[in-house]
């Protein structure tokens, strides 16, 4: 990872093969990207404490529940954090391969650097989830480990055509699908509390028929785990996710970054901007449409934790659908300027996550010590987590704000 100071005139939201004249900048991508960051950092507000301290107040019952995530099966917008995310890893790449390659760089350079870049992608999440742990906490289910795992395979797809890229979309999604229903279902007497999975659990969100085949803890992706994530060095051997999270995640993820992939495509061609929302409108219906029949019928749940082709689908057609917002909205319509406390997030997006998860604490901390928790009850005792993640929040985006105006990003 390095830190880069960029002059005015560099396009950092970059440009796919082939080379074609640089676009005007496309300020949406910006902002949607810093959309997905706020909804990231915002976690620091905790509207379900609030939400707690109030349980008569319906507005905070619902802010509560679209900042936590859904037990197993369905979404809420907290849910689309992590898909977006990936989503604008393949919206920018074809950007950012025709800038380099404008630029003379070959095509096996920027291969290798993609590979490298994804080796720190992976090793860089592995960092954050062993901070604060006595040893190296071998997993690779967080986001940016998740992005890495995929990324030098999304970077060859790049420098392929786009029938090649649904292509592999679709042999990832079928694929995927079937090994897990290929894979058998656990024996009569499986004891899922063996495997973090309680019996209120069961009742509650337990799946049947073909479902089943993507129950928590008992599938393809949680019997891959208990064999690769023992072979790293443990505090103790691993037997479970308490959140059903798994690594092999990471290839239907690839399947998100492709949508993204082939989204950005279409965003830096020469299509009208009619056009261009017409196929972020159309492609975002259908995946919801199909995520949803295929949710419904049992052939394949939505679930956002082990990141099945439902879930690619569902949650791809918000991708799409929030995309197509903000695009027609700020650069269609060009209102511009209220994006800007975003776009200040979403072009320093690796600065964003790593600062909310190093220095988040801290500065809560020290802004109790300094000011004093009353400080934080002037609104009544049951605002104060509120008021302190709002004061908390302001502050790292006045970092971010810092290195926006000195044109400091933070890239891998």
């Amino acid at each position: 990872m390095n830190t880069r100071v960029v002059d005015d005139s560099e396009i950092v939201a970059t440009q796919p093969v082939p080379v074609l004249s640089l676009p005007a900048r496309i300020v949406s991508l910006d902002a949607y990207r810093g959309f997905v960051m706020f909804l990231m950092m915002a976690e620091v507000m905790r509207y379900g404490s609030v939400s707690r301290a109030l349980p008569d107040s319906a507005a905070w019952r619902f802010l509560a529940w679209h900042q936590s995530h859904i037990e197993w099966i369905g979404c809420t917008l907290h849910d689309l954090i992590q898909p977006s995310f990936s989503f604008m890893v393949g919206v920018a790449l074809p950007f950012s391969i025709s800038s380099r390659l404008g630029r003379g760089e070959s095509r096996a350079r920027l291969s290798l650097h993609a590979f490298w870049r994804a080796l720190v992608l992976i090793l860089l999440g592995v960092w954050l989830r062993s901070s604060g742990r006595p040893m190296t906490n071998w997993t690779f289910e967080d986001t940016l480990s998740q992005i890495g795992l995929g990324y030098g395979f999304l970077f060859l797809l790049g420098l392929r055509t786009v029938r090649w890229q649904w292509a592999a979309f679709a042999t990832i999604l079928v694929g995927y699908w079937a090994a897990f229903v290929l894979y058998p279902l656990p024996p009569p007497g499986f004891e899922y509390s063996k495997v973090g999975v309680s019996a209120d659990w069961l009742k509650d969100y337990g799946l049947t028929g073909l479902a089943a085949h993507w129950q928590k803890n008992s599938n393809l992706a949680w019997a891959f785990d208990t064999w690769w994530l023992n072979l790293f060095p443990r505090e103790r051997p691993f037997t479970n996710n308490g959140g059903g999270y798994a690594t092999l995640s990471f290839i239907p993820t690839l399947a998100t970054m492709i949508l993204g992939l082939l989204a950005g495509g279409v965003m830096r061609s020469d299509r009208t901007n009619r056009e261009k929302l017409k196929w972020l409108l159309i492609t975002g219906l259908a995946g919801l449409a199909t995520g949803w029949i295929l949710n419904a019928t049992g052939i394949c749940p939505v679930v956002k934790r082990i990141w099945t082709p439902g879930w690619v689908l569902f949650s791809g057609g918000w991708c799409c659908l929030l995309l197509a917002a903000f695009y027609s909205i700020i650069d269609i319509k060009g209102w511009k300027r209220g994006s800007f406390p975003l776009v200040v997030i979403g072009m320093n997006s690796i600065a964003a996550y790593l600062i909310a998860h190093l220095f988040e604490g801290y500065v809560m901390k020290s802004l109790t010590t300094n000011l004093g928790k009353k400080t934080f009850q002037i609104a009544g005792p049951a605002y104060e987590p509120f008021l302190l993640g709002a004061a908390t929040f302001l502050i790292l985006w006045l970092i971010l704000f810092w290195m926006y105006r000195r044109k400091i990003f933070l890239r891998i």
